[in-house]
């Protein structure tokens, strides 16, 4: 009798345990196949992990507090699914790592988190700001993708408002704007309208007698559901010759904007995608550029999917000049102005 009150008494402390908290255990495996041309050493094929998105390993959980509140944390980590090593230089938990508490009015994590430029870009992009051809990054925001050192509030979704502000420690001894990074996005929902604005603002770390320089971009979208398919705008301003990794980044122009016109088309277990993107150098220096790209994903499950994706880059630059972009993928640098992608995600 005794034995089976102690049993009882376990099950119900488990019990209770379980329902406090709760961590879970996600990824994503991801390669294809890559045909680069156009390039300066010529024109290359490969196996490449992380085509579609990254492959990834994750922990994300969440403990309730009482009214209201939670503790939250994630930690994420990239791998090349080629090669086994790590993603994002090695860096163990490269894509995020964070801490933060959820309560009713917003959500505050410290750490490494995405940008939130980044996250309104995303949501605007026919590819989803990922690694496939055609992808915006490939022209688009000099900003980067994540903050470290990173504050960063989220405000509830309220009658479909949305928002974020996150401040990034630049932790340089004496200089407090060295390496400081600030971000925020704003959001609308209505129906089938939606709307995003991104905002960055980086500062490099100078190196030995090197200035301060600075990077900034802002960038409007929105996107329309008619149902058969979803159109997407997005217009951006970028200032500044800094990337989120507090280096100067050949590709960006002291003065420059950004179109981008696309369109989302599901039908079934099909998705089929496009999009136009022009950068316009206002700097005169001859770094400009027009992308265009098409891309297919084939859903086998609701968690596996093939995927097939081309996308071209028109430079102002000559082959192998500052300011000729290509297409590439976040594991690996593009090559060439030109590629196809055929390859098998699936998400765990």
């Amino acid at each position: 009798m005794k034995k089976t009150l102690i049993a009882i008494a376990l099950t119900s402390l488990s019990g209770l345990a379980a329902a406090q908290s709760a961590v879970v255990i996600y990824g994503a495996v991801d390669a294809g196949i890559v045909r680069e041309s156009g390039g300066v050493a010529g024109n290359i094929t490969k196996l490449t992990g992380g085509v579609e998105g990254g492959s990834r390993l994750g922990f994300r959980g969440s403990e309730d507090l009482g009214d209201g509140m939670k503790g939250i944390f994630a930690l994420e980590m990239g791998l090349g699914l080629d090669t086994g090593v790590s993603g994002q230089g090695g860096v163990l938990f490269g894509r995020q790592a964070l801490v933060g508490l959820q309560t009713k009015s917003g959500t505050v994590t410290l750490g490494r988190q995405y940008t939130p430029l980044f996250m309104a870009m995303t949501f605007i992009d026919p590819f989803q700001s990922l690694s496939t051809a055609g992808s915006a990054a490939n022209l688009m925001s000099n900003a980067g993708i994540r903050m470290n050192n990173t504050v960063k509030y989220a405000m509830p979704d309220t009658n479909g408002f949305s928002g974020e502000v996150a401040y990034g420690l630049g932790e340089v001894a004496g200089n407090s704007d060295a390496g400081r990074n600030l971000g925020a996005n704003f959001g609308y929902a209505n129906g089938p309208l939606s709307i995003k604005a991104g905002y960055a603002n980086i500062n490099s770390i100078p190196v030995g007698t090197a200035a301060l320089t600075k990077g900034r971009t802002t960038m409007l979208g929105a996107t329309y559901d008619f149902g058969v398919a979803k159109a997407a705008l997005a217009y951006a301003s970028n200032r500044g010759t800094v990337n989120i990794n507090n280096t100067i980044n050949p590709n960006s122009q002291a003065d420059s904007r950004d179109l981008l016109l696309g369109v989302t088309v599901p039908y079934g277990l099909h998705t089929f995608r496009a999009s136009i993107i022009n950068k316009k150098d206002r700097a005169g220096t001859r770094r400009g550029a027009d992308q265009w790209g098409v891309g297919y994903s084939y859903y086998l499950s609701r968690r596996t999917d093939v995927y097939l994706a081309y996308a071209r880059i028109d430079n102002d630059a000559a082959k192998g000049a500052t300011g000729f972009y290509t297409v590439g993928n976040a594991t690996e640098v593009g090559s060439g102005n030109r590629a196809v992608n055929a390859g098998l995600r699936h998400n765990f």
